[in-house]
C-alpha cells in the first residue's frame, strides 16, 4: 500500500435510508440524481466498521431505535470498549490486570503542567501516549524522553478530547478470540491465543499494520502451556462479561510469563480473512464461513 496515495471513498452524492421502525427493515439508496434503490429487507446488520460512529455504539442506538438486530455489542459495552480509560477502570475495579494510567485533557493539562508531570512520572519510562477514544494505533506514540511528552499528547488530543497516559509492559503481545455462547448464562467461549510478533519497528504501530506487511508477524496459534492457555480463556472470559459484550470480541494481552495483563478490548476486531480473530478461530476448529454463520446466528438468539 502506498502511504501517499491511501485508498479513499468520495462522497458521490450517494446517501443509505435506514428504516425508520421496526414496521418495515428495507434499505433504501438515494442516488446522486435522486433516484432511489431498493436493497430490500435486512434480517440482521453487520457493522464492520472501526472507530467512531461504528464501534463506539452510536449506530447500534441507532438500530436498537427501529429495531434491526445486529452482530456485536450493544450500545453500553461498546461505548464502554472505545474508551480507554472506562475500558480501565472498569477491567480495575473487577479486580483484572492493566498497564497503569493517567489521563489528561488539554485544559487539565495546561491548568497545571507541573503537576501533570508529577503524576506522569510515577509511571516510568518509556510510555505510550494515546487517544482515549481511537483504533488502528491512530495518534499513539512511545515516549522514551519526558521531554518528549508534551508533543505526544498533542498528537493524541488531535484525535481525541482526552489523553491516556500508560505505563509500557515488557511481554509477549498475546490476542485471542471471543463469542457469546449458544446457551444463556453460559460462559462465552475463547479461542486458541494468536501473538504479534514485532520486526524492527518500536512498537505495533499504524505503519506496521496497514503500510509495511513485513514489521510484524501474526502467529496463530501460538505456543502456551496447558495452564498457561487456560489462564488466558478465564481472564479473557471475564473481560468480555465485565465489558458487557454480545457476540464477539478480541481481547489483546501483554504476557510476561506471569501475568495476562489486559491491553485492549476490541468489540469489532478486524475481519479480513488473514486477521487475528478469524485466525484464531480458524485454528480453533471454526472455519471463516462458519464463523460469519455463527454471529448471524448469535444476533438472532440475543433478540435484539
Amino acid at each position: 500500500m502506498n502511504p501517499a496515495a491511501m485508498p479513499t471513498v468520495p462522497d458521490n452524492g450517494t446517501r443509505v435510508l435506514w428504516p425508520s421502525s421496526a414496521v418495515s427493515r428495507e434499505v433504501v439508496v438515494i442516488h446522486p440524481d435522486s433516484r432511489f434503490e431498493s436493497l430490500g429487507d435486512i434480517d440482521v446488520a453487520f457493522p464492520l466498521l472501526h472507530g467512531p460512529f461504528g464501534e463506539d455504539g452510536s449506530i447500534q442506538g441507532m438500530w436498537d431505535l427501529v429495531g434491526l438486530p445486529y452482530i456485536g455489542s450493544g450500545v453500553l459495552a461498546s461505548a464502554s470498549a472505545m474508551d480507554k480509560h472506562a475500558t480501565k477502570t472498569l477491567l480495575t475495579a473487577a479486580g483484572i490486570a492493566v498497564a497503569p494510567w493517567v489521563t489528561f485533557t488539554r485544559e487539565e493539562w495546561t491548568a497545571d503542567p507541573a503537576q501533570g508531570m508529577a503524576r506522569t512520572r510515577g509511571l516510568g519510562l518509556p510510555v505510550f501516549v494515546k487517544p482515549a477514544r481511537a483504533g488502528s494505533s491512530v495518534g499513539v506514540t512511545k515516549v522514551k524522553s519526558w521531554d518528549a511528552l508534551e508533543a505526544a499528547l498533542g498528537i493524541a488530543w488531535a484525535e481525541s478530547r482526552v489523553a491516556l497516559v500508560e505505563r509500557a509492559m515488557l511481554g509477549r503481545e498475546i490476542e485471542c478470540g471471543v463469542l457469546s455462547s449458544r446457551t444463556p448464562g453460559a460462559p462465552p467461549r475463547v479461542s486458541l491465543p494468536g501473538e504479534i510478533v514485532i520486526h524492527g519497528r518500536e512498537f505495533y504501530d499504524y505503519e506496521a499494520k496497514y503500510l509495511d506487511g513485513g514489521a510484524a508477524e501474526l502467529i496463530c496459534p501460538t505456543h502456551l502451556r496447558d495452564d498457561e492457555l487456560r489462564e488466558m480463556q478465564r481472564v479473557a472470559s471475564r473481560v468480555f462479561k465485565t465489558i458487557g459484550c454480545d457476540g464477539l470480541a478480541r481481547v489483546d494481552f501483554f504476557y510476561d510469563g506471569a501475568t495476562f495483563v489486559v491491553n485492549e478490548l476490541n468489540t469489532m476486531p478486524g475481519f479480513t480473512p488473514i486477521s487475528m480473530f478469524p485466525k484464531c478461530w480458524e485454528a480453533s476448529g471454526l472455519s471463516y464461513p462458519a464463523l460469519i454463520t455463527e454471529l448471524i446466528d448469535l444476533a438472532f438468539i440475543s433478540r435484539r
